[in-house]
């Protein structure tokens, strides 16, 4: 193991897992039936990272609760349809548990439907600590889910990296005291994350194994 990191925080949606298509999908279908042929792909791409109280209480503060409530039921609806896991996720999260790292979920999902996700994909296993959008009183980028990560698993930040494929995976880390890595296959663009200085850029999961120094038999 590497003398300084033992522990691996991820994000789930867009970083292990590939739920892209059924976010905008989601967001489509919600804004669809309150702003019929306003919204259309490219104006949904924004909304993915913030929590969807943000979202929708930007778009309209009197009617986010009842937006948020239609988005949801549409996403578990068609969730095991659409989601996939990325290619080189689950033999790297499987190859880090195997040689003894602590590692972690920081989601700005709430926790029934992460573990829908988990299950679906097998990773379910794996993950030491998740912490989700109903554990914390303030969502990523503010530092509060990675510390309590950190805390429920015994590590500092010093010894952690935050994975993900938003700005508020990075500036969470960052905020949180910890390395951060981005993920090139994030649907804002490589060049996106490039621009908020992560620690290091993932071009597949496998190459947190070459930075850890992990030897894969």
């Amino acid at each position: 193991m590497n003398g300084k990191i033992n522990t691996l925080l991820f994000d789930l949606d867009g970083t292990l897992i590939d739920t892209n298509e059924l976010i905008i999908s989601s967001f489509l279908h919600t804004l669809e039936i309150y702003y019929p042929g306003k919204y259309q792909r490219e104006d949904v791409i924004p909304f993915m990272g913030p929590t969807l109280m943000e979202t929708f209480g930007g778009i309209d503060v009197n009617k986010a609760e009842e937006m948020v409530a239609k988005y949801r039921a549409f996403n578990i609806a068609n969730h095991d349809n659409i989601v996939t896991i990325f290619e080189g996720v689950y033999d790297t999260i499987k190859i880090l548990k195997e040689n003894g790292y602590k590692i972690g979920i920081v989601t700005t999902k709430l926790s029934d439907v992460v573990n829908m996700g988990l299950r679906l994909t097998k990773l379910d296993e794996f993950f030491d600590v998740i912490v989700a959008l109903d554990h914390v009183k303030n969502a990523k980028p503010d530092p509060e889910p990675v510390l309590m990560a950190l805390e429920q698993l015994g590590s500092s930040p010093e010894e952690a990296i935050m994975v993900g494929d938003n700005s508020h995976d990075i500036l969470a880390g960052k905020n949180a005291g910890t390395k951060t890595a981005g993920v090139a296959w994030t649907l804002k663009g490589r060049d996106f994350l490039a621009s908020l200085q992560p620690d290091y850029l993932l071009d597949n999961m496998s190459d947190l194994l070459t930075i850890l120094k992990v030897e894969v038999k």
